[in-house]
Order: structure tokens, then C-alpha cells, then sequence
């Protein structure tokens, strides 16, 4: 499995590249947002939000539109509304620096076996339409009437679950449960901004219906 590591600082990004290797993958590493847009395709990016040339959220944003690609932030940024800022932004995992290598080599390997998962349920199913919305979760493409959506990895999660179970009820619990795999507590804005901007790309193809205090519930158009 392929990591990229993007740090700028020398100190931290030589003892991960040195564990990472150690641990059996192959690694490279950027030290600035610029340098990883040019580096090799990774299974998984160890992302520093604080880069010299540019904020790491916005590299972050753009990594999360490859979706083969996993990104860990790892980052001094703890505060618990940097946290969710960062989840919100598409990270798959979030580590708060100091850490021990022993959690993060952790993390690395919970995270690639959810997306050896996903893939693998992926590539088995048939696409799912939904009136004039077909979701192909073996391309993760979407489309309305033939028209390519453009969705960041955890709206094209939330819709593909919510279209597996078309016409049924998925409680906040399970979709919270299956799209946002990681070790956080996802506050309850969070999945209603993804519902609101799926809303708002979906238009009048597709339905998401909201069923007050338990879930919700995607319906073809009326």
C-alpha cells in the first residue's frame, strides 16, 4: 500500500516516513500542498493542515474529489471545532499531534481496511436508480437523466446508502454508523449539511425526505 505523508516539518515527517516503512509500505513524502499535487497517486494521504505555501483544508477538499484516495489529517489543530471542520472538510481520520506511532499506524490500517471493504461491496453491485437517479457505486458515479453529478466522498456515501434502501427509512444512528466510519461523536449538523447540499444537487430528480426524530428516507420524484 502506497502513503503519501505530507509535513513540513523535517523532524516529524522523517519519524513517520521511518515507522511507516518499518511497517511494511511504501512512502513518500511532500512538504508542501504543491509538491503533493505533483507526487505519485497514494491509497492513503497523512495530511498536515498547517502547510508553508497554503491551508491544508483546502489541499484537503481537493484530495477528497479522488476517491480512491484515504486522508488522515494529522495535525497540532485540536480544538473539537477544528476537529469537525476537518471531518466536515472529508477526512477520513483525524490525529491531533503529539501522537503515538503505535495509534497512528493504527489508524492507517483501520482506515484501509474500511476502503478494502467499501471497494469490495462496491464492485459487486449493479447501479441503483431511483426515478431519474442512477448511482453506480463500482465507478462512485452519479448521474441525473444521464448528467454527471459532482459529490465529495461522503455525499456520494450518504446517497448510495440512502438509495440501497429507497422508499425505507434510514435512522440517523445507521447512516452516522456506515458513512462516518471514524472515532468521533458526529454532531447532528453535520449529516444535515450533507442532506441539505444533497438537496441541493439532486433538485427535482430525487427526493430526500426528512422523517422528524428518526432518519431519512430517499423517494424517486413526484
Amino acid at each position: 500500500m502506497r502513503i503519501l505523508v505530507v509535513e513540513d516539518d523535517d523532524r516529524v515527517a522523517r519519524g513517520l516516513v521511518t515507522a511507516l516503512r518499518h511497517a511494511g509500505y511504501q512512502v513518500r513524502r511532500a512538504a508542501t500542498a504543491a509538491a503533493a499535487r505533483q507526487a505519485a497517486p497514494a491509497d492513503v494521504v497523512l495530511l498536515d493542515l498547517g502547510l508553508p505555501d497554503e491551508d491544508g483544508l483546502a489541499l484537503l477538499r481537493e484530495l477528497r474529489r479522488r476517491e480512491s484516495t484515504a486522508v488522515i489529517a494529522v495535525t497540532a489543530r485540536g480544538e473539537q471545532h477544528e476537529r469537525v471542520l476537518g471531518l466536515r472538510s472529508g477526512a477520513d481520520d483525524y490525529v491531533v499531534k503529539p501522537f503515538g506511532t503505535a495509534e497512528l499506524l493504527a489508524r492507517v490500517e483501520a482506515v484501509l481496511r474500511r476502503t478494502r471493504a467499501a471497494r469490495a461491496e462496491a464492485g459487486g453491485g449493479r447501479p441503483i436508480e431511483v426515478g431519474a437517479v442512477r448511482v453506480d457505486q463500482a465507478t462512485r458515479t452519479v448521474t441525473v437523466a444521464g448528467r454527471e453529478l459532482s459529490l465529495t466522498r461522503k455525499e456520494f456515501d450518504l446517497l448510495a446508502l440512502l438509495a440501497a434502501r429507497a422508499g425505507t427509512v434510514v435512522t440517523r444512528d445507521a447512516i452516522v454508523d456506515q458513512v462516518w466510519r471514524v472515532t468521533w461523536e458526529a454532531p447532528s449538523r453535520t449529516l444535515d449539511t450533507h442532506v441539505a447540499a444533497l438537496r441541493g444537487k439532486l433538485g427535482d430528480a430525487a427526493r430526500i425526505e426528512t422523517v422528524r426524530g428518526v432518519g431519512y428516507r430517499l423517494l424517486g420524484a413526484c
